[in-house]
């Protein structure tokens, strides 16, 4: 039943606009007749209100209240506000109340947050309904539910909103030790999912990534003679007489090439680095990724999930940017490394530490970082891509399914088939868009090697002798091992990562 037919014989329209204009007295301290940022935090410190040290939470606040963006609260703006509010708090009142007494106990709560998907530990239930318990005698009346709840900044009030809203406005126990708020928990927690994520789909999938790296790395030039004399022999014999560049079959041939030197382990060379380098890497991305959003959302003055689509694809590009910065060096020693192992006895650490030294020798500290330019400019549009169609068309499937199922989008559930088709989908659009300044980048870190001989003097070198040497087509050279690659890498990182999250409550 709706909030005005279940209320009205405790309250009449007359004795709630009363009510209303109370609360908006009581919080217009200044008596200015509207209420702005400091008014409203000066008001909810007179009401004790949880948001008294809000300040971020508050803007929020404004932001949804002032429905004709003059940055104040009119009284009219204020009880439109309350009233929706109401509203969708009885709604949600009322589904949690399974006995319907009229009241919550701890139990329903319990439920209802298990439900939606959280996990939450007894202290912090113990918080959270303690702090609308206002009278300390083991429920939640509806007034209690309502005074807590009324200034929650979100459009789609659910459980889940519910306690990251108490999450984020109630920083102290209840004896007063400081904790970590939810916007820092939840950003260790994805910064942790990440890394996990990124470190599983990188061990899945690190054959398809040594094959893309194989074939950039062939131009069709000679060998340098101090391959000649190595156990690697044969190799650069295929290599000098072009069987290896011009096979009808590059890519069933350079499989057979390296699976002849090594094995199935071959295919895993510079695996190791790969996540010594992915873990930080993909924590990095992920997690810049979420405080971008919420940065530019609050910029917006929206929630996370009404942002617009330019600030999805923004903040992804961003997450991409700096994850792409803090891990250069790795990458650029991890590719080196694997267009060594072909023509050298070395293997393992011995090459590892063999191939830095050379680096370091040749030129110092900016020589992990060759070919950062493209890099940036390549990961930045990949990222934005990527993780922003990944966005998007998750938010678009939750809106419509959410409406199709007459429940909250809070409550709307992915599955992981679903998650692994729009990673897939996510992933081969950026990784195509972006291929041939990935291609690019690769020949400049991997220059100078066995496999990759050639040297170049810059951004404008590279592509003027790839396409002089190979067409416009060499710019392509391993953008079919590198879906291939791709599709399921990122499938998995967001099933991981998705999974992750869900584990941890975020």
């Amino acid at each position: 039943m709706p909030l005005e037919g279940r209320l009205q014989r405790k309250e009449t329209p007359k004795a709630r606009e009363e009510r209303i204009s109370q609360l908006f007295e009581s919080l217009d301290t200044q008596h200015k007749g509207y209420l702005d940022r400091d008014a409203l935090q000066e008001g909810f410190h007179r009401l004790n209100h949880p948001l008294e040290h809000a300040v971020g939470i508050t803007n929020e606040v404004i932001a949804l209240v002032d429905q004709n963006g003059d940055g104040i609260i009119q009284f009219e703006e204020f009880k439109v506000f309350v009233e929706k509010t109401e509203q969708h708090l009885w709604a949600l009142f009322t589904a949690i109340d399974k006995d319907k007494n009229g009241k919550l106990d701890k139990a329903e709560v319990e439920a209802a947050l298990e439900i939606s998907g959280l996990s939450v530990p007894p202290s912090k239930l113990e918080q959270f309904f303690d702090s609308m318990d206002r009278d300390n005698d083991g429920t939640i009346s509806f007034e209690d539910w309502r005074n807590f709840l009324l200034f929650m900044p979100v459009d789609n009030i659910s459980i889940r909103a519910a306690y990251r809203y108490f999450c984020d406005s109630v920083p102290l126990t209840s004896e007063g030790d400081v904790v970590l708020s939810d916007d820092t928990l939840a950003g260790i927690g994805y910064f942790i999912s990440g890394g996990i994520a990124g470190a599983v789909s990188r061990t899945a999938t690190a054959p398809f990534d040594r094959l893309k790296v194989y074939l950039i790395a062939q131009t069709g030039n000679v060998v340098p003679d101090a391959v000649k004399n190595s156990a690697a022999a044969a190799v650069a014999a295929e290599f000098k007489a072009g069987s290896v560049v011009r096979a009808r079959s590059p890519l069933l041939d350079a499989i057979k090439t390296i699976w002849r030197h090594g094995g199935i382990m071959n295919f895993f060379v510079g695996n190791g680095l790969n996540v010594v380098k992915i873990f930080p890497e993909s924590a990095i991305k992920f997690g810049s990724f979420e405080a971008s959003k919420r940065i530019l959302a609050r910029l917006e003055g929206k929630s996370v999930n009404e942002m617009s689509t330019i600030s999805s694809f923004l903040a992804g590009g961003i997450g991409g940017t700096v994850s792409q910065f803090a891990v250069y060096p790795v990458d650029t020693l991890k590719f080196r490394v694997q267009c060594e192992a072909e023509f050298s006895d070395l293997r393992g650490t011995a090459l590892l530490t063999s191939t830095a030294k050379d680096m370091w020798r040749s030129g110092g500290l900016l020589s992990y970082y060759r070919g950062l330019a493209l890099g940036l400019a390549g990961i930045f549009p990949f990222a934005a891509l990527d993780l922003g169609t990944f966005e998007v068309m998750k938010r678009a499937y939750i809106k419509t399914r959410s409406k199709q199922l007459g429940v909250e989008e809070g409550d709307v559930k992915l599955g992981n088939i679903l998650v692994l088709t729009m990673g897939a989908i996510s992933g081969s659009v950026g990784a195509s868009v972006v291929y041939p300044i990935n291609v690019l980048r690769t020949r400049l870190q991997a220059q100078g090697t066995a496999a990759h001989p050639q040297k170049y003097t810059g951004m404008a070198d590279v592509l003027q002798k790839t396409i002089k040497l190979e067409g416009y087509r060499g710019l392509f050279r391993g953008l079919i091992p590198n879906l291939a690659k791709v599709a399921p890498s990122v499938s998995i990182s967001y099933l991981v990562y998705e999974n992750c999250k869900t584990l941890m409550g975020l």
